[in-house]
């Protein structure tokens, strides 16, 4: 049946549901750019002009009164703009090389901060911190993931035991006679059964885990800048956009913490072990914040694929009774008629859902990528023991030589079975 505002497709048939987000998704992040964009080129153009204009008349004054050529006062200025990039500044600033320092620079290195205000100036410097990131930034990655399901975790259990304690309250006696022993004994037991079943596969909302790391991020906000704007003398609105672009990793450099060598009215020391924790617990909430958001993000993707496929048939196809589950879903396998959504990761196994393809979870574990290792090495080791004693698996044989796709052994015999298996799917 064809569309009623003409194919948009053309002769190359149905879109992939996965293609489809993929590209949604990225329109949106460009007209996010664009309108980005706009707003601050609205913004910030004036306030650019403003201080270049301002600039130029104190550097032709500066020029006429001290009596000095343009040039040599660039080259001066120039000069300057070397020693900034070494670490060098007109007011008095801590060593940025000591060992202190130093474990600074290192921490926004692994922690992809970046400010920007210390950068390795030597050739030895630059080649260990291509190889010092790498296995830093990845592992600091792999601490935010493990601190990420440590809080859902913390947070499922305590709304489990809300959920819990408010059933326990809802339910009434049907009449009242008193039971017996064995009435009671049987009745808490089965009581207890059925409530672990129904409590087995509960899982806390998505929406409520992302207003809970919000809270959690905002209360971190506040008091850490209430710190700064004590400390570092900045009004309460910049010491927020600090912690904002600090905790986000964006990291610009034009407003750094704890750079002075001592703080007058202030326990130095304790000042930077604050700054270091709040540092530390606010990029692991804002981390946490934005992977629940890319789950709502990718639920509307969902929904304007759902429109979109009830306003353009032969764009997408339809999803009929032989169609595999939806995928992407935030809800368990179990769960899926469920309507409110889970923040548990739809790590099911693939022969079960979707043969030929894993499963994209919104948030992946190290649970599930185990658990995928652990099937994939099962399934190698039987080939390789099928093929050492000469006998071959058999089954999905007619369908990969079918489909053009061989057997093979290891590795490349589970890629081509899983090509095999999807063509036979798709």
């Amino acid at each position: 049946m064809a569309c009623r505002s003409g194919c948009c497709c053309g002769s190359s048939g149905p879109i992939n549901e996965d293609n489809a987000r993929f590209l949604l998704l990225a329109l949106f992040i460009i007209l996010y750019l664009l309108c980005g964009a706009a707003v601050f080129s609205a913004l910030e153009q004036p306030k650019e002009r403003e201080a270049k204009t301002r600039w130029e008349q104190r550097f032709e004054h500066f020029s006429q009164k001290h009596n000095l050529s343009t040039r040599d006062l660039r080259n001066f200025l120039r000069s300057y703009e070397e020693a900034n990039v070494a670490g060098i500044r007109v007011d008095t600033v801590r060593p940025r090389w000591d060992f202190t320092g130093a474990f600074y620079f290192v921490g926004t290195v692994v922690s992809t901060i970046g400010f920007g205000m210390t950068t390795p100036a030597t050739i030895g410097g630059k080649i260990f911190l291509m190889f010092y990131g790498l296995l830093g930034c990845a592992a600091t990655i792999l601490f935010f993931n493990l601190f990420l399901e440590r809080v859902i975790t913390v947070i499922a259990f305590v709304l489990k035991s809300f959920h819990e304690r408010r059933r326990n309250k809802a339910v009434l006696p049907q009449n009242g006679r008193r039971a017996s022993e064995g009435e009671k004994v049987g009745g808490a037991e089965a009581g207890a059964v059925g409530k672990r079943e129904e409590l087995a596969g509960w899982k806390p909302s998505v929406y409520c885990v992302m207003f809970i790391l919000g809270a959690a991020a905002i209360l971190v906000s506040c008091c850490a800048s209430l710190m700064y704007s004590a400390a570092e003398g900045w009004g309460y609105l910049d010491s927020l956009y600090f912690c904002f672009v600090a905790f986000s990793t964006i990291g610009f450099g034009d407003m750094v913490s704890s750079q002075r060598i001592s703080y007058e009215g202030h326990a130095t020391a304790a000042y930077r072990v604050g700054n270091f924790f709040f540092i530390l617990t606010g990029v692991c909430c804002i981390y946490s914040l934005f992977n629940v958001i890319s789950i709502v993000i990718k639920q509307v993707l969902n929904w304007l694929l759902r429109r979109l496929e009830a306003s353009c048939h032969c764009c997408f196809p339809r999803r009929g009774p032989h169609r595999h589950p939806r995928r992407n879903v935030v809800a368990p396998g179990h769960l899926r008629a469920r309507r409110d959504p889970s923040i548990e990761t739809d790590a099911i196994n693939e022969s079960e859902t979707d043969p030929g393809r894993r499963m994209s979870g919104e948030m992946i574990s190290m649970r599930d990528f185990l658990a995928a290792n652990k099937v994939n090495l099962a399934i190698m080791q039987k080939q390789l023991s099928e093929m050492a004693v000469g006998h071959p698996r058999q089954s999905g044989g007619s369908c990969s030589h079918q489909n053009g796709f061989s057997g093979g052994v290891g590795a490349l015999g589970i890629m081509n079975n899983r090509l095999a298996e999807t063509s036979v799917d798709r």
